[in-house]
């Protein structure tokens, strides 16, 4: 497996990513995450929507909540084209009892928490950490990834504008 490292940090402390650097134009790996009642959920069944996919470490740590709160107001303006994923490593049981708590139900919470395949699929597995590095990437349509930011800190919250620009774009 590919180590990538330099690529983000915790308050400088350098992580390394597991997987390949997914970029623009890359067709997004195929990927299978567990919904909040368990169910499977395959990212290939958002085919014909534009997504927005927010990679969090845990929604239960301060950043991560403020950025999932975050796309869950942006995405009451968004055209319902648009369907905005959050995943982590958080236990489908703590991703539903989170969102009941924080009132967040435009934002689709899936995890990851079986064996990381996504993370590592999708290059933002921390190894330091078995969990998932703050990264957006955004999908059109077609599953054609268009747009990736890597936060390079992971306790920093990501540029929700050029994120919300980029999946406009690829409407």
């Amino acid at each position: 497996m590919t180590e990538r490292k330099d690529v983000v940090n915790f308050k400088g402390t350098p992580l390394t990513l597991l997987g390949e650097e997914l970029k623009p134009g890359m067709p997004a790996p195929q990927a299978t995450l567990a919904a909040n009642d368990m169910s499977p959920v395959a990212l290939s069944s958002f085919k014909g929507k534009t997504v927005i996919l927010s990679c969090v470490p845990s929604l239960d740590t301060p950043t991560c909540d403020i950025e999932t709160r975050r796309f869950n107001k942006e995405a009451a303006s968004l055209s319902g084209d648009v369907v905005v994923l959050t995943v982590s490593r958080d236990l489908p049981f703590a991703q539903a009892r989170w969102c009941g708590a924080a009132g967040v139900d435009r934002v689709k919470t899936l995890s990851d928490y079986a064996d990381g395949s996504f993370g590592k699929a999708f290059g933002v597995y921390l190894k330091e950490w078995a969990l998932l590095a703050r990264v957006i990437f955004v999908l059109d349509k077609n599953g054609i990834v268009r747009y990736v930011q890597y936060v390079k800190d992971v306790s920093a919250e990501p540029d929700y504008d050029a994120v919300l620009k980029a999946a406009k774009a690829a409407l």
